[in-house]
């Protein structure tokens, strides 16, 4: 059994029904004299225990709302916190964080416990503006309808009505006349809500531009590189990493495609690029959501009993939704949960290799959750990207010892392997390029939406191999970007994935040499929450954070020597 922490300054039972319920906490903590050293650091404590507090009611108000974007109660439970409590907690945060650092006793706490805790605070401070409270509401209301639009839309394919993931499944398919007609119907029904997409993003990037120029900021891409805690990199390193995509990677993914066009034995259409090119079925790794879960448990019990038992735990307490099914949100994601420790995997799955790599994926968000669950203050637990997608990306490549579990012969679980390893290669150019269209797109912030178009196929050309036949589909190509969630949602979240990638790469290079220090430096790592630097983190899980292009060349090399082994 898990543990949950006992309230100590909230009553147990209570709930946000209006802003009068939260406010008088606020109120006492704005109030309350502090007089020692220790009466500071149990004011932080109250502190952490309220905002854990109201981070897991609203986790609970998004779940509920993706997991069913039909129902409007649950859309409107969750529109009422953005809009009515929200807006009322950030301009007392920001009087708490004045609190705090006015504090005569901010000196004598421990400086490196709270050196990285502080650093935000501050960082907050200087970007609080009072006028924005209302465009993140705005920004909130309007983000969220992404999901429902993307959620509503089905395709009929041999006479059933599928999701659009369940439909992806068909691109796999031997019969190419098959994929042909899935991609059809895929696109038709993306290309009916493409003036609708075009238009929420126009409003987002208005809206965001304006909270930008408000906090001083040129542009939203300066303003998020602080908002983001980016303080180890910027963003020239982000154009370098770009080049060196270019530069170190895709030759390797040219190779793969000319590969795949050869075995084939025909040029190359977008409905070409998931199928097999040995003709065979797409593996199935599992029959339902619950066959998912029990396989899970048993692969991450053969690489560390505590992966298995944290699945296990979030099983027993409900903290899964793993099936696609209309109405669902698109995607997958671990949700944090700030009070209890223990989050919720929301997925889509329709039984392919791809949901055994978000699962494992998701997993290991979740492990990283339960492993920093203990820290003593919910800010100290609250990563940024760029470690906690090195919690799951190492999940996925260390998981392989166990992922026998899914498959029904070695030769299976090798395939899995290839179209995985192949597949961090060649996801690699479409982070640089969406991350790249993000710079240009709030650098831009008075683009129009043909220039956003025009903007996206340059990009295409320039992190493509120019191998794919798109005649007939231009138009579909030049939106393929509006299938990326975190461009509505989480905007300049996705870059961390590559160079979280990279790490990984790393992480699991050690684990082949030796599998049981890996591991422990993996959770070392994990356990550390956000109490070190990035660098220091990646260092305790024994890699580095680098995505330099000699690094990035190492790496390719090894992934590539990996590939050599199971071809």
């Amino acid at each position: 059994m898990i543990t949950i922490q006992q309230r100590r300054f909230l009553p147990n039972k209570l709930k946000v029904t209006s802003w009068d319920v939260l406010s008088p906490f606020f109120d006492q903590l704005l109030s309350r004299e502090i007089n020692s050293k220790h009466d500071l650091e149990n004011w932080l404590k109250n502190r952490s225990e309220l905002e854990a507090f109201v981070s897991e009611d609203l986790a609970w108000r998004y779940v509920r709302m993706t997991c069913d974007t039909e129902n409007k109660e649950l859309e409107k439970a969750y529109l009422f916190f953005v809009t009515e409590i929200e807006p009322q907690i950030a301009p007392l945060s920001d009087k708490l964080n004045h609190k705090l650092v006015s504090s005569k006793y901010l000196n004598k706490l421990d400086h490196d416990k709270y050196f990285i805790y502080l650093r935000s605070v501050k960082k907050e401070i200087e970007l609080f503006r009072e006028e924005n409270v209302p465009l993140f509401a705005e920004i909130s209301t309007e983000s969220q309808k992404y999901g429902a639009i993307i959620g509503s839309l089905s395709v009929e394919l041999d006479g059933k009505e599928l999701t659009l993931q369940q439909a992806s499944n068909y691109l796999k398919n031997p019969d190419r006349s098959k994929r042909e007609e899935a991609f059809n119907k895929i696109q038709e029904k993306r290309m009916e809500k493409t003036p609708e997409l075009d238009e929420l993003f126009n409003r987002l990037v208005n809206l965001r531009h304006k909270v930008a120029v408000n906090a001083g900021f040129e542009n939203f891409r300066d303003y998020m590189f602080a908002a983001m805690g980016r303080f180890d990199y910027t963003p020239q390193d982000c154009f370098a990493f770009h080049d060196a995509i270019q530069q170190e990677v895709m030759s390797l993914v040219k190779q793969f495609t000319e590969k795949r066009q050869k075995e084939l034995g025909h040029t190359l259409r977008p409905w070409d690029m998931e199928v097999d090119t040995k003709n065979r079925e797409a593996l199935e790794p599992f029959t339902s959501g619950k066959d998912l879960l029990d396989r899970t448990v048993k692969c991450f019990r053969k690489v560390d009993d505590y992966f298995a038992w944290c699945i296990e735990t979030m099983d027993n307490m409900a903290r899964l939704d793993l099936e696609s099914r209309k109405g669902k949100a698109p995607g997958g994601y671990n949700y944090p949960m700030a009070e209890t420790g223990v989050p919720f995997i929301f997925m889509n799955a329709a039984s392919s290799t791809r949901d055994v790599e978000t699962m494992v994926h998701e997993g290991g968000h979740a492990v990283h959750s339960f492993l920093s669950k203990d820290l003593e203050l919910a800010a100290f637990k609250s990563c940024p990207s760029e470690v906690a997608e090195l919690a799951s990306m190492s999940m996925e490549l260390i998981s392989y010892d166990g992922q026998d579990e899914f498959y029904r012969t070695p030769e299976e679980l090798n395939r899995a392997k290839e179209e995985h390893l192949e597949g961090i290669i060649k996801i690699l150019p479409w982070i640089a390029t969406i991350d790249k269209f993000q710079h240009w797109i709030y650098t831009h912030p008075t683009h129009t939406a043909e220039e956003r178009k025009v903007y996206w196929v340059q990009l295409s050309k320039e992190f493509g191999t120019g191998m794919v036949d798109w005649s007939g589909y231009e138009l579909a190509q030049a939106y393929t970007w509006q299938k990326q969630l975190h461009l509505y949602e989480v905007p300049f979240y996705y870059i961390e994935y590559g160079m979280a990638q990279l790490g990984a790469l790393a992480v699991w290079r050690n684990f082949l040499s030796d599998k049981k220090r890996a591991v422990q430096q993996y959770k070392e790592a994990l356990s550390l929450g956000y109490t070190k630097t990035i660098g220091e983190i990646y260092k305790t899980a024994g890699v580095e954070f680098n995505f330099s292009a000699p690094y990035i060349k190492e790496l390719m090399k090894f992934v590539k020597a990996e590939l050599a082994k199971i071809a």
